[in-house]
């Protein structure tokens, strides 16, 4: 048997520490965010670090009541490209935290987006 004894206080303050870490962390990316413009330009939405879309710009000129298809396949573009930043940006952030990557579900929001 070691001669190190296992301080079971010392890990639970441990665990906590990282918990309030993890959580101040999560409250900042709320205020942190990401854009993504396509279209040249037609179509920007931003996201912030809990991935949430926080802003939608539509030129006017992309409003075609003609082709509401290609409105929407923009708006799905855009959003899907900036979701996909957001999740790089919280996920960087957890790691400083945590020193190694967090697995897929285990980002900001606790669950899988």
């Amino acid at each position: 048997m070691s001669d190190a004894k296992f301080d079971m206080r010392a890990v639970m303050a441990q665990a906590q520490e990282m918990t309030e870490k993890l959580r101040r962390v999560q409250e900042e990316l709320r205020h942190r965010t990401v854009s993504t413009t396509v279209g040249g330009g037609m179509v920007e939405v931003t996201a912030n670090g809990a991935l949430e879309i926080v802003k939608v710009v539509i030129d006017p000129r992309a409003v075609d009541p003609r082709d509401v298809e290609m409105l929407q396949d923009l708006v799905r573009a855009a959003t899907n490209q900036a979701l996909a930043r957001a999740r790089e940006m919280a996920g960087a952030a957890m790691q400083q935290v945590t020193g190694i990557p967090l697995p897929p579900g285990f980002g900001p929001t606790g669950g899988g987006a």
